[in-house]
């Protein structure tokens, strides 16, 4: 009986560990990744926008301060999972204001954003914040 219990003790705590890891990986591809320079006052900032957000979509530009919101300037590369992912150099101690915009019809805000403000359209544009 105790080799029994032993057994399926190990076998839950197996699949607790493999569900905990599937959600921890789940958070980390829709969240925004900064990694700051050292040498310069900058951050690479890697947005990714999950496949959950925009399953059928084909292209995805990000939009925003950054880039003066030109709609076709900063397109972001399609992963093998679905997700779209691209790194921009931002200078640090700013706020970008930035959205999404898939298949050049339909604008997404990011799931993870570091807040969110209103914009002229009645609609919330994500923030950054590097």
């Amino acid at each position: 009986m105790k080799k029994m219990i032993k057994k399926a003790s190990k076998i839950i705590a197996k699949a607790s560990s493999k569900r905990f890891k599937k959600t921890v990986e789940s958070v980390q591809t829709i969240s925004l990744n900064k990694q700051y320079l050292k040498t310069v006052p900058a951050c690479n900032v890697t947005f990714r926008l999950p496949k959950q957000a925009v399953p059928d979509a084909k292209t995805v530009a990000i939009v925003g301060d950054f880039n003066n919101w030109n709609l076709n300037q900063t397109r972001m590369k399609k992963l093998k999972n679905g997700d779209f992912k691209t790194t921009l150099k931002l200078n640090r101690d700013r706020e970008y204001k930035f959205r999404y915009l898939i298949d050049n019809n339909r604008w997404e805000n990011d799931w993870v954003a570091d807040k969110y403000v209103p914009n002229v359209y009645g609609d919330d544009d994500s923030v950054v914040i590097v």
